[in-house]
């Protein structure tokens, strides 16, 4: 699919990312206590027709996955378990402590809000989830 920018993206797309900055910085210096709820990062496409809000949800069950539309934004949230290598792996971690040295994939609850313009269509919305992506389509009116 060719892509373009929008030169004046209607999004929030600056504060969006000057808020992502600062989760990233302070990941170096704080410890992330399972109790806070992280924010999954977004992709947002248009075409002729729709919109397409991409969702990075790596390691999310699809079932603890909630998607609504309200109010003119796409609300999600869930849950993400902690990464542990699966049986059949090279080393057997069931039964066994295990140190962690680095965590930087979060986990726990997540939620993410996307701002979506006024000319959508709310009864035909649909989403697909593969490989770790949450496509949600948001058709235009």
């Amino acid at each position: 699919m060719p892509s373009s920018v929008a030169a004046d993206p209607p999004f929030q797309n600056l504060a969006r990312q000057a808020r992502k900055l600062m989760d990233q910085m302070q990941k170096g210096y704080y410890t992330f206590s399972p109790s806070d709820v992280w924010t999954p990062s977004v992709n947002l496409y248009e075409t002729a027709h729709s919109y397409l809000v991409c969702v990075d949800l790596a390691g999310v069950d699809k079932e603890k996955i909630d998607l609504e539309v309200r109010d003119g934004r796409l609300r999600l949230r869930g849950s993400r378990a902690v990464p542990m290598q699966e049986e059949g792996g090279s080393e057997e971690h069931e039964g066994k402590k295990v140190r962690v040295h680095l965590m930087e994939i979060d986990h726990g609850s997540f939620s993410r809000e996307v701002e979506l313009p006024s000319n959508i269509n709310c009864d035909s919305i649909s989403a697909t989830y593969r490989n770790g992506m949450l496509w949600v389509e948001i058709p235009k009116t």
